[in-house]
């Protein structure tokens, strides 16, 4: 049995666990199976369950729902637990009708599902607010609707098993829609991603963790993973708005050549490593990009803020005869600042050489052993510090059209 101060931290605990969610796919899962149900037993329902792959039931309530003799519709509203996701809240529909096989069959943008012991398939299309997928490299094919594989079968599966227990062995057609899908889609990175008109269903065990760290690496892997087919060899890696802004004001090129990475610094190195990418230019504030010249890989605050030390390690092969010096740069705030005091001292642009040689070295393991160059700047100075093969590469990604730049192996 616990003590009181033990009883206390568990209590805290409770309070701290986040709520998670249902993915869109769970959703439109739920949102289709109960339009099937309610189609072919001409019974309104309520509220509709359904198995995730994760193995937690869902059981979701159903609004809008209207029911003729020719189709169901209904909606679910999302709910991501305590996720900060864009689709919290908004409504998930789904509509299905009878079908004609062969006009259903010849149609483009349709997902077509054989039917389960010699059935007539299931078809499965979008409408508004959901995206449309125009870039190869994502899990739908060009030209169909971004309805990601695991909600499609979990979409299927539903109305298959609807149909399975009401007898019926005819093919039905399933839309599903999003009309908020299409404003919200602006908060997301589909426009990178070649997703146009609307969000994508997705969602792979059928629940929303909250702040997961692996969607936002996923996030990232798949944008790399996209330039790598459309059969680029040259990337551009910025870890934000500063660094976006920067590559386009100052070094003049285009951020459809380059992927955010945010915090996740090793994690976009290992995966452009990985896809082939020949040479990397990365491009970012010295406030995050000092912390990888002391091997930080993630510069979330979360793990260490060891900015300044790790500036001063760079400093003192050049401190000698400069007094107080170490005093002021441990006691900076702000890298802009430190900077300001590496000016005053007439030592800011041998400091910056060294922090620049040791980023390079550590993104270049990181990436497993690609030529990467790096630029670094403040807001205040500019440029700090360029390694010496970032003027040629910033010359070939400056002179290439945005999203293709081959380069013989």
């Amino acid at each position: 049995m616990p003590g009181k101060n033990g009883q206390e931290r568990c209590r805290t605990m409770e309070k701290q666990e986040l709520r998670s969610g249902f993915t869109t796919g769970t959703c439109a899962a739920v949102a289709s199976k109960a339009a099937a149900v309610m189609l072919l037993t001409g019974c309104e329902l309520q509220h509709m369950k359904l198995m995730t792959p994760k193995g937690r039931s869902a059981d979701l309530p159903l609004f809008h729902v209207v029911l003729s003799q020719e189709k169901a519709v209904c909606a679910v509203i999302k709910d991501a637990g305590d996720d900060p996701d864009v689709t919290h809240q908004a409504m998930v529909f789904a509509s299905v009708t009878y079908t004609d096989v062969k006009e259903e069959g010849e149609a483009a943008g349709i997902y077509r599902r054989e039917g389960e012991d010699g059935k007539a398939p299931l078809f499965l299309t979008a409408g508004e607010g959901i995206g449309w997928v125009t870039k190869p490299g994502l899990s739908c094919p060009v030209g169909m609707p971004a309805i990601n594989p695991v909600p499609r079968d979990m979409i299927f599966q539903g109305v298959e098993d609807a149909r399975r227990e009401a007898g019926f062995d005819s093919s039905l057609t399933i839309t599903v829609w999003m009309p908020e899908g299409k404003k919200l889609a602006e908060k997301t990175f589909n426009s990178r991603l070649g997703i146009v008109g609307g969000l994508s269903i997705l969602g792979t065990t059928g629940i929303v963790k909250p702040m997961s760290e692996e969607a936002l690496i996923a996030t990232i892997r798949l944008e790399l993973h996209m330039k790598a087919v459309a059969g680029m060899k040259r990337v551009i890696l910025v870890p934000g708005n500063y660094g976006e802004g920067f590559i386009q004001e100052t070094l003049g090129l285009d951020l459809k050549n380059g992927v955010i990475c945010s915090n996740f610094i090793g994690e976009a190195l290992q995966s452009a490593g990985e896809e082939g990418f020949h040479q990397i230019l990365f491009a970012g504030h010295i406030g995050k990009l000092i912390k990888t010249a002391g091997g930080v890989p993630n510069t979330h605050s979360k793990y260490g803020d060891r900015r300044m030390e790790i500036l001063w390690d760079c400093t003192a092969p050049f401190s000698e005869g400069r007094d107080g010096l170490k005093d002021e740069i441990m006691a900076a705030n702000t890298m802009e600042e430190a900077a300001g005091i590496l000016k005053s001292f007439g030592i800011l642009e041998p400091v910056m050489e060294e922090a620049v040689d040791r980023i390079q070295r550590y993104m270049s393991l990181w990436s497993g052993g690609r030529t990467v160059e790096v630029v670094t700047f403040s807001t205040m100075y500019g440029i700090l510090g360029m390694s010496r093969g970032a003027k040629e590469l910033i010359g070939l990604l400056s002179g290439e059209a945005p999203g293709r730049n081959e380069q013989e192996e």
